[in-house]
Order: C-alpha cells, then structure tokens, then sequence
C-alpha cells in the first residue's frame, strides 16, 4: 500500500470512528454531552443512560422526563449506598441544572432507565431518545450503545463488581 493510500484510509477509519459516538446537542442555554448506555444481554428489560449535561444560563432548568421507542417507559434514577446496599429510587421532580453548572448522569449515580426494553440493547446500535426539560422543553439525543460493562462513554472499561449488593425500588 502507497504511503498516500495509507494516509487516506487512515482518514477514513477515524472519521467512521468519530461518528459512531454521539454527538453533543445544545438546546437553548443547555448542553447534553457524550450520551451512551450498555449493551444488554437477551431478555433483559431494562437499561440505563447515562450524559453530562452543562447549563451555560443565568436560570436553572430541570430534566423532568424523557422517552424513547425501545422502550416502554423511560425514567429518572438516583442511586445510593445505605449500610453497604446500592439503592436505586426514581427521581419524581427530575434533575436541576443550576446556572453554570454541569450535572452527571453515570453509574452509580443520576441515570436514566429504559423500561420494558422491546429488544436487547446492542453495541453499536444507537438509541434515539427525547429529553423533556422545564424550561429547554424536547431535546432530540441519540445514545451510544458500550459494552455491556462499559463505565463511561467512548469506549469499554470493566465494570468493578466490588462484592456490592443493589436494591431497586419504585
């Protein structure tokens, strides 16, 4: 191979790279980055979604919902430790983002829950959502699908499993 085909299909496999993990979106003075969830194994029913999203504004908005089609409900979640228990809760009154301020969905943490998945989650596959804020109103995001034990987006990093129990309740 020339060095210029070289150089040229090395363009090449970088921008298809690139364009397979979402792209930031900006509504008003909000800013959603890196939205990604996991792959799921078969039969699963449920996944979570994870972003940044930066409030630039001198007012606070609120993540207040969401929905997407591969599944049935979709949620806001917040987990904890209490005694050594994970406790996953939804989150009734959404998320704030404060003016100038950056607020994390992760694992762990704030997320997002497809519920009642209508088929697995696939690496690769993406996964158009709307995000429904207070004040933004609907914002059209598409999620990158990681790994199945993927930490954080743009790539696969194992899951620590760290003898942790989980408990989830509605």
């Amino acid at each position: 191979m020339t060095r210029t085909a070289f150089i040229i299909a090395a363009v090449f496999a970088a921008s298809l790279a690139m364009s397979a993990h979402a792209e930031d979106v900006t509504a008003g003075s909000l800013k959603i980055s890196t939205p990604w969830t996991r792959a799921t194994p078969k039969g699963a029913g449920v996944g979570g979604g994870y972003m940044k999203i930066t409030n630039s504004g001198a007012t606070p908005d609120r993540l207040v919902s969401g929905k997407t089609d591969v599944a049935s409900r979709f949620e806001i979640h917040e987990m904890s430790m209490d005694n050594g228990v994970m406790k996953m809760r939804p989150v009734a009154q959404g998320i704030e983002i404060k003016p100038v301020q950056t607020i994390e969905l992760k694992p762990g943490s704030y997320h997002v829950m497809f519920v009642g998945l209508k088929k697995p989650l696939a690496q690769g596959e993406p996964v158009k959502a709307t995000l429904v804020f207070e004040k933004a109103g609907k914002v059209d995001v598409t999620f990158t699908v990681e790994g199945i034990g993927a930490q954080t987006g743009g790539g696969n990093h194992a899951m620590p499993s760290g003898g942790m129990k989980m408990e989830h309740g509605h």
